[in-house]
């Protein structure tokens, strides 16, 4: 299930995180997009330097490019960002953060370095969960 088909159970977050879909809800699809599975890599990948597509798809490694160009579209329709198509040949497209998208990016590495810090305690709680329950 999406997170914008998700239900949410706390009632002081219905106001803000409403079940209504985007028309009601547009902030929780941005944060589905930005949050996503390649979403946050390709913002993180496009912190250090604008990339082309093939250079993108081969520093995130496994993402199909049907994946790839549908993430990219997605985080260029939210503003986060910029396709820039030069008419050359063979034709150059280069993908690059937005003002809009390196904040969004910031953010997103700052979770992942997080995550890199805190995976000892995780899996700590990981095997404390197994034990308990097995």
């Amino acid at each position: 299930m999406a997170v914008s088909d998700a239900v949410v159970a706390s009632p002081a977050a219905v106001g803000k995180w409403s079940v209504e879909g985007e028309a009601m809800c547009p902030h929780r699809l941005v944060l589905e997009h930005v949050t996503s599975r390649w979403g946050v890599l390709v913002l993180i990948q496009l912190l250090d330097r604008p990339h082309r597509f093939s250079e993108l798809r081969r520093a995130i490694g496994r993402v199909s490019e049907k994946m790839l160009t549908q993430t990219l579209q997605t985080l260029e329709r939210d503003g986060l960002v910029h396709r820039d198509a030069k008419p050359v040949i063979p034709p150059r497209v280069d993908y690059s953060l937005t003002d809009l998208g390196r904040e969004a990016a910031e953010q997103v590495q700052a979770l992942a370095d997080w995550t890199a810090r805190r995976m000892d305690a995780v899996l700590e709680a990981r095997e404390m969960y197994d034990a308990a329950r097995g």
